[in-house]
């Protein structure tokens, strides 16, 4: 039930809801109020006393503006909304008073700090706060922490706004961070000295006002007013995280997130973050041919040449891999079919269901979630397979929220009931008698770990009746950010991997590289970098990574979003889709469309709702059919987060991420 309330902001008569803070109706009313401690997606700390405001008829002192709820204001004398005003003297001499605070122990690292360019409190201190200070005693200094080759502190400069500390215990669920000493002597520090553990930590990063945490890889490599910024979509996992990409020149410098509140809030996992090194090394470049058992670099017009007369009047098979935009997984589909072959986009034979939406695609939304009062994980850990989904669950539980788990034990950073490792874990939950349909809103979250073994589709089908009992609606976790799409566009066939690779002569390997292709068929391999398909392979045709062409990508929930071009592929490697429409005409299979543009307009006539960008279209599917569940136990999907593709194994501080969790899974105590 809205409590709506009348308040007047500098004149400005507003209605909002009684339990806004100050700061929020301020915001509605369109005018900014500074602040450094408060974040609304964290809880309110009121520390730094940047948003100050004057309540008329208030006490005659200003008022932390993120900390006061419209509902504690007085009406007038006459019953007049109250009063608040955000640039009168008053309001002036307190945020003056407090920037020189701010100022007395911050270093002058303008010059050499990271933040330059992109930091609130020189924003804050040129709007708000004087051109001189009265501070002649000695500055205080503070020493740095080691928080992981991560995230680089210059902790003199921290103005203990507590950002890093709420978000590290209230979204990413851990306990490293805090606030010791008092006074002078108060600064923010790690329990005993430890590294952060959390696959979501860059993220204070971002959060931090100031420049006392820096991201440690992109140090002093550039200037945000030299790089150009691209708004893109991550496809490090299945979420679809909205992401800004910096560039400068040719190379990639960083990636940040962007809002979106259906996606991923405004937080991004470490490997999505980190990963932009993976871009720059062991990228093939040429193309090459295998002559003699040897591949050897050759020109377009030679490996076209190979590749379309080894496909010529031959069994041609298609494997999708995981970081392939819809329209390059459509083109192949269209290639290979008009030679008379068959695709697959399941290379980790997911038993998902062709041409059933609400099977493959569930019917849920991330944002149910946010309101789920029961959640059910089946054979996923969220942890590893979508981080920042991860800590949408932990503000579920937070919020009162029950989670329920079958498969594999594992710190998912909230408490949980752990049902049972196994399928019998899973009928035991069948067999309970839910009564009639619940009416708190429930969600059942299945992983491709619990969909990869012989009884996939019967796992999916208990999972969808445990949904139907209890009034549930189902998340289908994928992992691969491609899969989706791939289904939605048909890339399947019936039998799976097995049955589409059977007996082919040919496989056109399409950035597959999770996939083992026993010896004896002739292998072309497209892709971005030198992984293990292109040591397989017979023909390499190198391709670009997710930040070099423009393409589509469905995320989990079935949410078409656009991929755009932040940089240019490397070398001779060329756009997927181009590759595709060349190598048609060279193997006399003629693709019908020129551009992307047109590619885009055969895709969406085939397959209409991915003309529907950033939209969930509805789910349609008819329950599958009980069948008998098998039973082993319930295996992850993912054995090692920070090597999960080729991007990422080609990474160098991926690889040192990865030895630091294995490092710390073997460790000795120090007693032993």
């Amino acid at each position: 039930m809205s409590d709506l309330r009348k308040i007047n902001i500098d004149g400005t008569e507003i209605e909002v809801d009684g339990a806004m803070t100050l700061i929020q109706a301020c915001e509605e009313a369109g005018v900014e109020i500074p602040r450094f401690c408060y974040h609304e997606r964290l809880s309110i700390a009121g520390n730094c006393r940047m948003c100050l405001v004057e309540v008329v008829g208030g006490p005659p002192k200003p008022a932390a503006s993120c900390a006061m709820q419209v509902r504690d204001l007085r009406p007038g004398p006459e019953g007049q909304a109250p009063q608040v005003k955000t640039n009168s003297p008053m309001v002036k001499k307190a945020r003056e008073g407090v920037m020189e605070f701010m100022l007395i122990n911050h270093p002058l690292d303008c010059p050499i700090c990271d933040q330059g360019g992109e930091c609130d409190l020189q924003d804050q201190a040129m709007a708000y706060g004087v051109d001189f200070s009265r501070f002649r005693e000695p500055k205080r200094a503070v020493d740095d922490l080691d928080l992981g080759p991560l995230v680089g502190t210059a902790m003199t400069r921290c103005i203990s706004c507590t950002r890093c500390v709420r978000f590290t215990t209230e979204v990413a669920g851990i306990t490293q961070m805090g606030q010791t000493g008092r006074g002078e002597d108060a600064e923010i520090t790690s329990y005993l000295n430890e590294t952060l553990q959390s696959n979501l930590q860059g993220n204070i990063i971002d959060l931090c006002p100031v420049g006392a945490l820096t991201s440690k890889p992109y140090a002093f490599t550039a200037r945000p007013w030299e790089l150009t910024k691209t708004e893109t979509i991550d496809v490090m996992d299945a979420l679809g995280s909205n992401i800004r990409v910096d560039t400068k020149g040719r190379e990639v410098m960083r990636i940040l997130p962007r809002n979106h509140d259906g996606v991923n809030e405004e937080w991004i996992s470490d490997k999505t973050r980190f990963v932009w090194d993976g871009l720059r090394r062991q990228r093939l470049d040429r193309p090459y041919v295998r002559v003699d058992g040897k591949l050897k670099p050759a020109t377009w017009p030679e490996a076209l040449s190979a590749a379309a007369s080894a496909m010529k009047g031959k069994k041609v098979s298609g494997l999708i891999g995981d970081l392939v935009p819809v329209e390059a997984a459509f083109a192949l589909k269209q290639l290979v079919e008009g030679l008379g072959g068959k695709v697959e986009c399941r290379t980790d034979n997911a038993r998902l269901p062709i041409g059933n939406r609400a099977g493959y695609a569930g019917t849920a939304t991330i944002e149910d979630i946010d309101s789920a009062k029961f959640i059910q994980l089946i054979g996923t850990n969220p942890r590893d397979e979508a981080p920042v989904l991860n800590a949408r669950i932990r503000k579920a539980w937070l919020n009162g929220a029950q989670v329920g788990l079958v498969g594999q034990p594992a710190d998912l950073t909230y408490d949980y009931t752990h049902v049972g490792t196994d399928r019998a874990a899973l009928e035991s939950l069948l067999n309970k008698d839910y009564g009639a349909v619940t009416d708190a809103p429930s969600l059942v979250i299945v992983g491709q770990g619990a969909l990869r073994e012989a009884d996939g589709l019967a796992v999916l089908a208990a999972a969808q009746k445990l949904a139907a009992d209890t009034g549930s609606k189902l998340l289908v976790l994928h992992t691969a950010a491609s899969r989706v799409g791939a289904m939605d566009i048909g890339a399947v066939t019936e039998g799976g991997m097995v049955a589409a690779i059977d007996g082919a002569e040919v496989i056109y390997n399409l950035g597959a590289d999770e996939v083992e292709i026993d010896a004896g068929a002739f292998v072309i391999y497209q892709g971005s970098h030198g992984d293990r398909g292109a040591h397989r392979a017979d023909v390499i045709l190198p391709g670009a990574a997710y930040t070099e062409e423009n393409g589509l990508f469905v995320n989990t929930e079935g949410r078409p979003q656009l991929a755009m071009r932040a940089s240019f592929a490397p070398g001779e490697a060329k756009e997927n889709w181009a590759i595709l429409r060349a190598l048609s005409a060279e193997a006399d299979a003629k693709l019908g469309y020129d551009s992307l543009a047109q590619l885009r307009q055969a895709l969406v006539a085939e397959v209409p709702h991915l003309a529907r960008i950033d939209g969930v279209a509805e789910k349609d599917g008819e329950p599958l059919e009980q069948d008998k569940l098998g039973k082993a136990d319930f295996l992850p999907a993912i054995k090692d987060f920070y090597l999960t593709n080729p991007i990422a194994r080609a990474s160098t501080l991926m690889a040192e991420l990865s030895a630091g969790v294995k490092a710390r899974a073997t460790g000795k105590l120090a007693a032993e």
